[in-house]
């Protein structure tokens, strides 16, 4: 056991070991389902690295006692492939057993060498379980999707993380592990439970007590202590805004750059910028708002680690662009206004003559609808008012940019 990987060792045999998607093997969910009546289907695995895609396939097959052919197709070619029938072939003749194969990132065979699977999926010599990082409906040959199950495994949450990374310091029982040090390696996994074993395993490997600075090294990132639902979170975010309300585009990139190297979530800084553009550009450049919006959107659609470009583009427009807290300050004396004063009768000439009652009541009376195109022919200024009595003369918009 001395030279085998710290993940290898601690690999899952057992379905009640396995970490994270409950979705697909939590209670009366599909592979638990599949795996509880022993009825397996072809299906192809898709999920980002570390999910457990090649440890769920292992399962499955020891739940089933079928034998497991893992097969690369980085390193794997078509005489592999035929090698691996023939075998299925003759276990299934002689003994029944039936053979899994386990096709590591399918995705990077071509559609002739996907195509040479269908007969044999189909005849049940094999069950394909192929794994992709990439999207099966682009990478992988439709008739082959249309032969099995496609099911999405997700990025391992820290909670799972924590799970994983506590089975691997029990491996290590003589070396002291500081909680700092144990959060910093769940926190720069990225949700990848291999990348958290590795850590753990070279942590150990350069200390017998583990603390941050080691786990710094393990994992190769610099903590940054960034609590996102404490101090730190709401002391960040308020420098960040701060730093574009001054109009000063390097501090603003500086602390934008702390968010993201500290996980925040990048849809909660693009929506800030949203309300910023709103709140303290307004109508001094109203394209202000227009590209903030774009920017979450984009955010949302593109992810990070790609998304930082178009979060700095628009942190440092936003910084550098006129501003203007008129509306700011105007909805926020109207909305006084409505506590604190009376609210007095819509003016008769201002509501809607809907129906002949109205009409006679006097709705609508002398309204000019288009007060600025009457203006325009006759040459006339209309007088016409618009606020209620008790707030006549009111003035809540006043512009403030140059």
């Amino acid at each position: 056991m001395k030279n085998v990987p710290l993940a290898e060792i601690l690999r899952p045999k057992k379905l009640n070991q396995f970490v994270g998607q409950k979705h697909l093997v939590g209670a009366g969910m599909p592979v638990r389902k599949m795996i509880e009546t022993g009825h397996i289907t072809s299906m192809i695995l898709w999920g980002p690295p570390g999910s457990g895609k090649t440890t769920l396939a292992s399962i499955i097959a020891n739940s089933v006692k079928a034998n497991f052919v893992f097969f690369s197709a980085v390193t794997s070619g078509v005489e592999d492939v035929r090698k691996v029938i023939k075998f299925a072939k003759n276990e299934k003749e002689t003994s029944g057993k039936q053979t899994i194969l386990f096709v590591d990132e399918i995705h990077r065979f071509n559609k002739a060498q996907q195509d040479g699977f269908l007969p044999h999926v189909e005849n049940g010599t094999i069950i394909l379980i192929g794994a992709t990082t990439e999207n099966p409906g682009f990478r992988v040959n439709a008739p082959l999707i249309s032969r099995s199950q496609v099911y999405v495994l997700y990025a391992l949450n820290e909670n799972d993380l924590e799970t994983v990374v506590k089975k691997a310091i029990k491996i290590y029982p003589k070396t002291k592990w500081e909680t700092l040090a144990l959060k910093h390696i769940i926190k720069f996994s990225n949700g990848d439970a291999r990348v958290a074993i590795n850590a753990v395993e070279l942590a150990a490997s350069i200390s017998k007590k583990v603390d941050l600075k080691v786990a710094e090294e393990a994992v190769q990132r610099k903590a940054i202590f960034y609590d996102k639902k404490g101090d730190w979170h709401y002391d960040t975010i308020s420098a960040f805004i701060k730093s574009m309300r001054g109009s000063d585009p390097d501090a603003t990139l500086h602390y934008l750059a702390r968010m993201i190297k500290s996980g925040e979530d990048p849809i909660f800084i693009a929506r800030r910028m949203v309300i910023f553009a709103s709140e303290d550009i307004g109508n001094a450049l109203p394209t202000a708002s227009v590209v903030a919006t774009s920017c979450m959107q984009a955010v949302h659609m593109i992810g990070m680690p790609e998304a930082t470009l178009i979060l700095a583009q628009t942190a440092t427009y936003l910084a550098t662009a006129k501003k203007s807290i008129a509306s700011t300050k105007a909805i926020g004396q109207a909305l006084s206004d409505i506590d604190e004063e009376n609210l007095d009768p819509i003016p008769l000439h201002l509501r809607n003559p809907a129906n002949k009652v109205m009409k006679g009541l006097g709705y609508g009376k002398g309204h000019t609808r288009y007060p600025w195109l009457v203006e325009k022919e006759s040459g006339k200024k209309i007088e016409q008012e618009y606020m209620p009595k008790n707030l006549r003369g009111r003035k809540y918009y006043v512009p403030d940019w140059k």
